[in-house]
């Protein structure tokens, strides 16, 4: 019985959540982001700001949650998040991992899909912080990397979309493109969540039977070199993409009980 109210709180507490996740979206859309471009005129001083509204409310989702017993974290590492500059790749096992490291970074950018910034609860931090829309084609790896070079740190995934729950795990290769090309040199992070939820194809409403336990480390940085010595950028984009494929399946738990 115990466990069973338990778990109806938890979903409770869930859709709250993400309701108050929503409503706010809305709300900073309409009003926050609207007020910071009209009253600040300087483009670089009003993304800096837009980004770091960004982290203070994503951080303050993270402590919700926390505080309604859906969810524990532990974060080993994130005094290596404090450098400008950063190019941080990470593996992608549920639907909030980009809250969780924006939550930590007082000046992320990130890649985003042309369809948030049209979205009514993500479009307004979107255009007011300066993020990366994914429809600039060509120019996209050049974006990222002028984005680095500014001093920003670069959130990437570099599956492009979550973790399924069956395992299979696949990189794209324009994170290696963009650190192969630029120089660049990674912050490899890696997320875990035990039990698995928020993945691919499992809707927010589907909570495990127990609280998520997520693990974020941020790891040392991984040179680029290595992968550029007797090779052009092409074939040392493909090697960087097979090493950083293997390194994220034996540092991170991909493939642990989803317990859903």
């Amino acid at each position: 019985m115990a466990e069973r109210c338990n778990y109806l709180w938890r979903l409770m507490a869930t859709a709250v959540a993400f309701s108050v996740f929503g409503l706010g979206g809305v709300l900073f859309s309409l009003i926050v982001f609207p007020l910071l471009t009209l009253l600040i005129r300087q483009p670089a001083r009003r993304i800096a700001l837009s980004r770091r509204v960004v982290q203070l409310s994503f951080a303050a989702f993270i402590r919700l949650m926390r505080a309604l017993g859906i969810l524990s974290y532990r974060i080993v590492g994130a005094e290596k998040l404090r450098r400008p500059g950063l190019l941080i790749l990470a593996n992608h096992p549920t639907l909030i991992d980009v809250v969780f490291l924006i939550s930590l970074l007082p000046n992320a950018d990130c890649i985003v899909k042309s369809s948030l910034a049209r979205n009514p609860f993500t479009r307004g931090p979107v255009h007011a912080s300066g993020y990366i829309c994914n429809d600039s084609g060509e120019g996209l790896i050049e974006d990222c990397i002028r984005s680095v070079r500014a001093g920003n740190n670069l959130v990437i995934f570099p599956e492009g979309t979550r973790t399924p729950l069956d395992g299979g795990f696949k990189l794209q290769r324009g994170a290696a493109n963009i650190a192969v090309r630029g120089h660049c040199a990674i912050t490899p992070v890696t997320i875990s969540c035990e039990p698995r939820s928020l993945a691919k194809g499992v809707p927010w409403w589907s909570i495990p039977s127990q609280p998520m336990r997520f693990t974020i480390e941020v790891l040392d940085d991984l040179p680029v070199a290595p992968f550029l010595e007797g090779q052009n950028e092409a074939m040392a984009a493909r090697g960087l993409t097979r090493f950083l494929h293997d390194f994220y399946l034996t540092t991170s738990s991909l493939h642990a009980n989803p317990g859903i």
